[in-house]
């Protein structure tokens, strides 16, 4: 995970032909989140009322926010000045801790195992704990969610307990199973789909990380606060999730 550093002024640079993006600091923190999320809203709220014309999406990520706009609406010129403005009065005339909707909790079981995470006797021996206390650590904290990418509902989760914090595989898999949980350094993660994959498999999630034909297709975003519960095999089961008997099989 990125360290954290002292934020300074937004700033606001050409992302393509339709998009511009504010970056809020050259690193991630608590706080440049808190930010991102504040003015995140404020942009939704001058959409609602006219005030900001010709918006179309709001990508949030680590340390910016990724504003894509109508050409046939807008053009940069008009998108920019908007978007200075409404900063500059956020910078001048808001506190740092001024009203920001609270951020969901969202509760995701996990079935922990050796079966279903053919990395976490891994971990476990890497940092001196036995399995059962790499499991309790894990979903002791409440995480925050920093960003989506790589894939779709692959949401980056953030920050592992330095315990249990572990470097990337050295040589991927060619397929990770659909719901893995699993680790990269001090970041943590639910995959959405199969995929290949460098990051450490401790569990699986029997929730669908991103359905496109559900409302709405993510149960996370960006800013919300994600907890893990552990369940048995049998529960998971029973939640729909799907199990892999070797995970070889899956190369």
């Amino acid at each position: 995970m990125l360290k954290e550093r002292a934020l300074y002024k937004p700033t606001i640079e050409i992302a393509g032909e339709n998009a511009l993006i504010i970056y809020f600091s050259d690193h991630t923190s608590s706080d440049t989140s808190q930010k991102i999320q504040q003015t995140e809203q404020r942009i939704r709220l001058a959409m609602t009322d006219d005030r900001m014309i010709g918006i179309i999406d709001l990508i949030p990520s680590y340390a910016s926010i990724l504003v894509v706009f109508n050409l046939l609406i807008t053009d940069y010129h008009k998108i920019r000045s908007q978007l200075r403005l409404l900063l500059d009065y956020s910078e001048h005339h808001l506190q740092k801790n001024s009203h920001v909707e609270p951020s969901p909790i969202i509760e995701l079981p996990v079935y922990y195992s050796t079966e279903s995470g053919p990395d976490l006797a891994v971990i476990a021996k890497r940092n001196k704990l036995t399995i059962e206390q790499v499991i309790e650590i894990h979903q002791a904290k409440e995480y925050h969610v920093y960003a989506i990418g790589f894939a779709p509902g692959f949401a980056y989760l953030g920050e592992v307990d330095k315990r249990i914090a572990s470097p990337r595989l050295s040589t991927p898999r060619m397929k990770v199973p659909k719901g893995a949980v699993a680790i990269a350094d001090q970041q943590t993660a639910v995959y959405p789909n199969t995929s290949p994959g460098g990051w450490n498999i401790i569990g699986l999630c029997p929730i669908n990380m991103f359905d496109k034909t559900a409302t709405p297709i993510m149960p996370i975003n960006v800013g919300d606060k994600v907890r893990f519960k552990a369940i048995d095999k049998s529960e998971f089961l029973a939640l729909g999730g799907e199990f892999y008997v070797g995970f070889e099989q899956l190369s």
